[in-house]
Order: structure tokens, then C-alpha cells, then sequence
């Protein structure tokens, strides 16, 4: 049996496998992905119908810690909500924007459309003096999960959404999607800071994960998904390059 601590990393789609990708490279524990793209997507799901997945995710697979690798499901995170230890992303990317801005900034937060509406990065970061732009990016997730990184269609979608951010000092990313799309973001707009809280919280978990020794190997993570296992893997290499695999179609019950 392994020593090493257990890290389950969810989203609904394959935004979360860039965290695990970076987790990966750092950290040594038995990894596990899941994709709960068989459920409709989380943005659309109330609070309640998000803490019961989150705690199907916690009871399946009973890790020692859970990664939310999602906005929409990481605002609706409460005390105690599972027995291991949960963390979501969102403080994470207050945590990072409060570092690398100023009082008085304008920041721009873009995200999905329950994201936004939570409204939880822009108390905190209003409380301290920041002003914030919140900007629904719905459409560009799907974008990701396509696998369609560049080109027209993109842009139609990503060009009126630039314009609107034009004049902020930095743009936090508050969606695990979207960090596929900051070589085209950074392109259109290379005056801005673009804050991607995935960074942060690689480095908060780095101070309670063994680190992986020099040269060694890192193992090997379990990719699962509610739904379709081929599609999901297609979409991860694409998306950011991931050769974790093969993926293995799961069931869930709700709790």
C-alpha cells in the first residue's frame, strides 16, 4: 500500500488537468483526476447540488485531500463540508491578485457566468481597495473543451470580451480553463498583468506535499471521468498537451 498521501482533483471538464499537470511536476502523492462531465456542468448546478458531488467525490474515493479545481464549485465550499481536507481555488486567486496589485487598481475578474454572480473575488478584493470589472466568459470554457485554442470562432467570442478589459491594470483568471487561452489573452493585450490563481495554489499545497526528490519519477495519475472517457482524454491533449491516460469512465452516486 502507498505511502504517499492521496490527491483527488476534480472539475467538471478538463480545466483541472492543468492543476494536476502543474501539481504533478512539483509533488509526490497518489494522484486521481475527475472529470464530472456526466452531470450537467457545475456552473449550472445550485449550491446544494454542488456540495453533494463535491461530497459523492469525497466518499468514493476517501483522499486525503480534494482539490476543486473549479470556480463555480468551489464558491458554493463550506466548513466541514467533507471529512478530508478541501480546498477550492477561488482564495487562492484573491490571495494572488492582493500580492501582485495595488490599492486603487483596476482588476479585471473573468469567468463563468456563476462565478461572477457569486461575487466572492470582488467583496474581497474591493474590501481592500481594489476596483474590479467582473466579466461572464461563458462561452470560452467550451472553447477549451474543444480544443480550439486559436482562430476565428475563438476570437469572435474572446475579441469583445478584450475590449471591455483594455483598461485595467491586471485580469485575474477565474476560471481553470483559461489559462489555455493566456497566449492568446497576453497577445491582444500585453500591457496586462494576467493573474492565473492555479500558481498560487500550487504554492500553498507545496508546503504540505512531499516535493518529488531529484530525478524522480512521478506516478503515474488515475484520469476518470462520469463521462465519456475517449472524448475527455481527446480534449485534455488538446487542450494542454496532457498524455495521462488511459481514462476510465466512472459512476458516481449522489449523496
Amino acid at each position: 500500500m502507498s505511502s504517499l498521501p492521496r490527491v483527488v482533483v476534480m472539475d467538471w471538464g478538463i480545466g483541472g488537468v492543468d492543476t494536476l499537470q502543474r501539481l504533478h511536476r512539483r509533488l509526490a502523492a497518489d494522484w486521481v483526476y475527475l472529470s464530472d462531465s456526466g452531470q450537467p456542468p457545475y456552473g449550472l448546478l445550485d449550491d446544494e447540488a454542488l456540495r453533494a458531488r463535491i461530497r459523492a467525490v469525497a466518499e468514493a474515493f476517501a483522499p486525503d485531500l480534494l482539490v476543486v479545481a473549479c470556480n463555480a464549485a468551489s464558491a458554493a465550499l463550506v466548513p466541514n463540508l467533507c471529512a478530508c481536507r478541501l480546498v477550492g481555488v477561488i482564495e487562492p486567486g484573491i490571495a494572488l491578485t492582493l500580492r501582485q496589485t495595488a490599492p486603487g487598481e483596476r482588476i479585471g475578474i473573468l469567468g463563468g457566468r456563476r462565478t461572477i454572480e457569486a461575487g466572492l473575488h470582488a467583496a474581497a478584493l474591493e474590501a481592500a481597495g481594489r476596483r474590479t470589472r467582473g466579466l461572464v466568459a461563458q462561452p470560452l470554457s467550451a472553447h477549451v473543451e474543444a480544443g480550439r485554442l486559436s482562430g476565428a470562432e475563438l476570437d469572435a467570442d474572446l475579441l469583445p470580451l478584450v475590449a471591455e478589459l483594455a483598461d485595467c491594470d491586471a485580469v485575474l483568471l477565474a476560471c481553470t480553463h483559461y489559462p489555455a487561452l493566456l497566449h492568446r489573452l497576453a497577445e491582444l493585450l500585453p500591457a496586462i498583468r494576467w493573474l492565473d490563481p492555479v500558481t498560487e495554489l500550487v504554492g500553498q499545497l507545496a508546503a504540505g506535499l512531499p516535493a518529488l526528490g531529484e530525478g524522480e519519477v512521478p506516478r503515474a495519475p488515475r484520469m476518470l471521468t462520469t463521462g465519456d472517457a475517449q472524448a475527455s482524454e481527446l480534449a485534455a491533449k488538446l487542450a494542454f498537451g496532457a498524455a495521462f491516460g488511459p481514462w476510465e469512465r466512472v459512476v458516481l452516486s449522489a449523496r
